[in-house]
């Protein structure tokens, strides 16, 4: 994706599903999504072993959102990817854009949602894309 594409990606995102968000301030996990909630974006957590993380009530999966997410941001191994894809493609909403964070990549799971009209992007940290296409445009 060119980077005029990610940026109307993250200028046109409002909701940001974080499935794998921790509680630790020192994880990626934590910050990344920390930034992006102080850069106005809301926050919907998915740790099933969370209550509450950065304000916000915790779900145990994608499914249990109380409303739909603009982006799913992946914070799982690339093994565990198409599980949670299975569980995107199940829902009765889609995110416009799955994100896989630095490191992440699952290319069949990026075929089968491309293939569903949801944009991916693999592999890239979502921190510092915003910082690099938004805050310091």
């Amino acid at each position: 994706m060119d980077d005029t594409s990610l940026r109307e990606l993250l200028l046109s995102a409002h909701s940001l599903a974080v499935v794998g968000i921790k509680d630790r301030e020192t994880e990626d996990a934590f910050q990344v999504p920390a930034y992006l909630q102080a850069a106005g974006y809301r926050i919907l957590p998915i740790n099933p072993k969370l209550e509450r993380v950065l304000g916000e009530p915790a779900f145990g999966s994608l499914g249990e959102l109380p409303c739909p997410a603009d982006l799913a941001n992946l914070f799982r191994a690339s093994h565990h990817v198409s599980d949670h894809v299975d569980e995107l493609l199940a829902l009765d909403w889609r995110p416009r854009t799955v994100w896989m964070q630095r490191g992440i990549s699952h290319p069949e799971s990026a075929r089968r949602l491309e293939a569903e009209g949801v944009a991916v992007v693999e592999d890239r940290c979502l921190l510092v894309e915003h910082r690099r296409l938004v805050r310091d445009a």
